[in-house]
C-alpha cells in the first residue's frame, strides 16, 4: 500500500519506565519492536511518513536525573539523553568552555524544535548531516551505553557505521554523553553550510578544534558533517597541522588536504564537487576562527 508524504501517527502503545533498568527491560521484552522517545522531533515524523512503525515507545520522561547537565576540572563535560539542544545551545557552561557545542546547536532547526529535540536524539537518527556530530567527535567525547547485562563506552567517532545506522541495539540506550575538557590554549570553531540560514540540513559541517604552543601547532583535529556516509575525521590534514608553526601557507594546505579526504554523494541540495569545494573553504575559514579565539 502506497501512503502520503505524511499522515496521521499508526497506533502504538506508550510505556512510560520510572528507572533505566525498567527501560531496558521493556527494550528486551518487546526486542526490536520498540523504539525509544525522548523528544520525539524525528521519530514521530518518521513514523508519520511510515519511514518506522514500532509497535511501542519507551517514553524517558519519568526517569529521573536524565536531563542534567554536569561539568567537573577532571571528568569534563556529562550530560543525559533528555538534555535538549535549546539547553546545550544556552547553557553559559557550554558557551564558555565548549563553544563548539553551543555553535552547532544555535544551527539546528527552529525555535520549536530545538526546545523539544535532544542531543542524543540527534545522535541516534546518525544522519551523515548530524550537526551535534563532528563537534563532539574533535572534542573526543564517548557516549556510555547501558543495556540488561552492564554498560559499555563508545567513542561519538565509532558511534555512527552507515547512514540511518549506529552502533547501538535495540536493547541499548544511551545514558550519558562524555566530554573531556579541551587541552589548554585550544581554540574550536563548528561551521555549518546550508541553502537557507535556518531550518536546513547541513550541505557541508566543518568542526575544528587547534591547541598551539608558542604558534605551533600542538594538536589538531578536524571532523566533517555530510561528506560521506558517516561524520568523519580528515586525519591528513590534521597530521599536516601537527607540530608545525601555524601559518596561513599551512592552513590552506591542511584544507586541500581535507577536501580531498572528503567522500561526498551528488543528491539534491549539491554536487560532489561542490562539497568537496565547500570542504576546502570551511575548513580554512574554521581552523582560522579556531586560532583567533587561542588566548
Amino acid at each position: 500500500m502506497k501512503y502520503p508524504s505524511v499522515k496521521r501517527l499508526p497506533k502504538f502503545e506508550y510505556l512510560a519506565p520510572k528507572t533505566i533498568g525498567e527501560a531496558l527491560s521493556l527494550l528486551s521484552l518487546h526486542n526490536g519492536k520498540a523504539r525509544v522517545i525522548a523528544g520525539g522531533t524525528d521519530l514521530l515524523h518518521k513514523m508519520k511518513r511510515r519511514e518506522e512503525i514500532p509497535q511501542y515507545l519507551v517514553g524517558l520522561k519519568n526517569i529521573p536525573g536524565l536531563n542534567r547537565v554536569d561539568h567537573d576540572e577532571a571528568q569534563g563535560l556529562k550530560f543525559g539523553p533528555l538534555v535538549t539542544i535549546h539547553t546545550v545551545e544556552m547553557s553559559p557552561l557550554v558557551r564558555e568552555r565548549f563553544p563548539i557545542l553551543s555553535q552547532a546547536a544555535s544551527t539546528m532547526a527552529s525555535a520549536q524544535v530545538r526546545n523539544l529535540g535532544t542531543i542524543v536524539g540527534n545522535l541516534c537518527s546518525a544522519l551523515p548531516s548530524a550537526d551535534m556530530a563532528p563537534g563532539l567527535i574533535v572534542l573526543g567525547a564517548n557516549l556510555k551505553i547501558a543495556q540488561d547485562k552492564g554498560e559499555r563506552t563508545i567513542a561519538v567517532q565509532d558511534f555512527f557505521t552507515g547512514p540511518s545506522e549506529s552502533a547501538l541495539a535495540h536493547n541499548e540506550l544511551v545514558v550519558e554523553v562524555q566530554v573531556p575538557n579541551p587541552l589548554p590554549h585550544s581554540g574550536m570553531v563548528y561551521i555549518k553550510h546550508t541553502v537557507r540560514a535556518a531550518m536546513d540540513l547541513a550541505i557541508v559541517g566543518v568542526a575544528t578544534i587547534v591547541s598551539l604552543q608558542n604558534g605551533v601547532c600542538s594538536d589538531a583535529k578536524i571532523a566533517l558533517g555530510a561528506v560521506a556516509p558517516t561524520p568523519m575525521r580528515a586525519t591528513k590534514a590534521e597530521s599536516l597541522l601537527r607540530g608545525k608553526p601555524f601559518s596561513a601557507g599551512l592552513l590552506r594546505e591542511a584544507a586541500a588536504a581535507a577536501s580531498e579526504e572528503a567522500r561526498p554523494i551528488s543528491d539534491i541540495r549539491a554536487s560532489a564537487e561542490y562539497r568537496k569545494e565547500m570542504v576546502r573553504i570551511l575548513t580554512a575559514r574554521a581552523l582560522n576562527g579556531a586560532k583567533e579565539q587561542i588566548k
